[in-house]
């Protein structure tokens, strides 16, 4: 375990590369025996910092929940991190590039709460109660910490990743079809780079939701009415150049259209 000031000064690193789009050299090269905790601790003190400069909270991320993004990062267990006003842009959107680093997309679909929802018992089936609608999403990627030879530690106390979330699409109520099934294609620059089904979250999307839900009330938090889950991707990161346009067509569910400039 880090002590209080360690701590403190990571997150004031992180918030700086957040900043200034910088990379920073990996967090568990440089702090032996760093954990699991030490770096949600972090990643709530750099939420804490976003926050007294403005931003405000609109959601979370749940990242890792399928076996091809474990496969994709060398990472055994899901995570999370925070969803802040800023980083949400609607279908359509011209994104600035150079605003994140190492940036990638993810195939996600986002469901937004109508009532509160809390662990250490939450279920698949009070997720779907508490869910208002689900709405296809993609998520942009950015990480501060460099890649190679990254734990979960590197990744959770990096905010899990994220970067951004680009909303669109149709919106369905959980009873107006079976979410296992939603699928999505994903295309770079008119050319299909992968492809995907929701069930590859944990089974079913909610069960990512229901795992956010106990995880949270472990450090004595929960999620509220009208926040925005995005519940983790069925495929894996997809890389982005500058000038490319991506597109993510999730069939009876609409599609989903950005460029990043």
């Amino acid at each position: 375990m880090l002590n209080q000031s360690t701590i403190e000064a990571i997150a004031d690193e992180l918030f700086i590369a957040d900043r200034d789009r910088g990379i920073v050299p990996r967090l568990t090269a440089r702090h032996d025996g760093m954990t699991v905790e030490d770096a949600y601790a972090v990643q709530k003190l750099w939420a804490e910092r976003r926050a007294a400069a403005g931003a405000r909270l609109v959601g979370r991320k749940i990242g890792l929940t399928s076996k091809v993004m474990q496969v994709a990062t060398g990472i055994t267990e899901p995570d999370y991190g925070v969803i802040f006003d800023d980083m949400v842009f609607e279908s359509g959107a011209t994104v600035e590039y150079d605003r994140f680093s190492n940036v990638r997309i993810e195939v996600e679909l986002a469901f937004v709460l109508a009532k509160p929802l809390s662990g250490p018992n939450a279920t698949i089936f009070d997720v779907l109660d508490a869910t208002a609608y689900v709405v296809p999403a993609l998520e942009i990627l950015n990480s501060h910490i460099e890649l190679e030879g990254r734990t979960i530690v590197d990744t959770i106390s990096d905010n899990a990743a994220m970067g951004g979330m680009v909303l669109g699409g149709r919106p369905v109520k959980v009873d107006e079809l079976d979410l296992r099934w939603v699928g999505a294609l994903l295309y770079r620059n008119q050319t299909i780079e992968e492809s995907g089904v929701a069930a590859a979250v944990l089974g079913h999307p909610a069960m990512g939701v229901a795992w956010l839900a106990n995880k949270l009330a472990q450090h004595g938090q929960s999620l509220e009415a009208g926040e925005i889950v995005l519940a983790g991707s069925f495929t894996r990161p997809m890389w982005v150049e500058r000038g490319d346009t991506v597109h993510a067509d999730y069939g009876q569910l609409g599609a989903i259209t950005c460029r990043f400039e």
